[in-house]
């Protein structure tokens, strides 16, 4: 489990986080998003006490991670993957790290095979492509079998089917138990890995709860219609002051889109004036879709729109 509470980090005039608390807990994926320079990155920094808080604590299982007694044993961290001796192979740079945390060969060999790193071992990493790179991350984050992981950007550079290994991997950790924070910028793929998100602007907490709900209570949400009788049941929705708009779907057909209300409102006033439907379907904005909402005013760099 992890603990943040009153979290805030000054440097000098800018304040990167600012009382920010939440927590993470455990059997859940939690996403960790914000807009660029809110704030992920420190957050992350003084979880893992490489940056020293202003004020407030973070605590990793009830401690915090400078008092953890060989720390790969209970957190696994990918915060930079290109943090490796260009010189070494994978199969020594994960070494030399379970090395210091007392973890025995035969676990560098069993995460670089669940990385799928085992064929190029012996390479050196500085020649690994960026999706290597983020493999070897990885496993050196699961060295320890930590029951805390915390992963930023964990799918950079991955192609497709290796970021569909690393949602159903990420996943199957959570599963057994395990703390998991992942910060992402992917939020497609937020949407379809993380149980629950935290989400931060210009160092402060905006939003703290799951999925599901975040998106629902910040996307509207739209009632597709198909109809034979298009002017007609325009005319039905008009009369009892519902707002709609004309629009196409893929196939360049005429519908009828209804925003702000359920198909089965949509439903009951097709029946009651007599208009065959031949598709009636609910829309819901997407997880880019609330969070651009959610976190637009607290972007820090913002272009003019055209």
């Amino acid at each position: 489990m992890i603990e943040v509470e009153g979290l805030t980090k000054h440097y000098g005039k800018v304040h990167a986080v600012e009382d920010l608390s939440f927590s993470v807990q455990p059997g859940h994926v939690t996403g960790f998003l914000g807009p660029n320079g809110a704030g992920k990155s420190t957050t992350m920094r003084m979880i893992l006490g490489l940056d020293r808080p202003t004020a407030g604590t973070a605590l990793i299982n009830g401690s915090p991670y400078r008092q953890l007694s060989r720390p790969l044993h209970h957190v696994g961290a990918l915060l930079d993957a290109t943090a490796r001796h260009p010189n070494r192979s994978a199969y020594q740079h994960l070494r030399w790290i379970a090395a210091s945390n007392g973890i025995g060969k035969n676990r560098v060999d069993e995460v670089l095979a669940l990385v799928g790193l085992s064929d190029v071992a012996k390479k050196r990493a500085g020649g690994f492509s960026l999706g290597m790179g983020q493999r070897l991350g990885l496993a050196t984050a699961l060295l320890g079998d930590p029951e805390v992981l915390l992963l930023d950007e964990p799918v950079n550079g991955l192609d497709p089917e290796g970021i569909r290994w690393v949602r159903t991997f990420v996943r199957s950790l959570a599963a057994e138990g395990r703390t998991v924070l992942v910060s992402s910028h992917l939020l497609s793929e937020m949407a379809q890995t993380a149980d629950r998100l935290v989400v931060i602007g210009r160092g402060q907490l905006i939003a703290d709860t799951s999925t599901e709900d975040f998106i629902k209570n910040h996307s509207a949400r739209s009632v597709v219609v198909r109809t034979p009788h298009y002017e007609e049941f325009l005319s039905a929705l008009e009369e009892e002051k519902i707002e709609a708009h004309r629009d196409t779907d893929a196939e360049g057909r005429p519908t009828i889109v209804v925003p702000n209300t359920s198909s089965d409102e949509v439903g009951a006033l097709a029946y009651s004036v007599g208009v065959l439907v031949e598709e009636l379907s609910e829309q819901r904005a997407s997880l880019e879709d609330a969070f651009i909402e959610t976190t637009g005013q607290a972007v820090q760099y913002q272009a003019e729109e055209k």
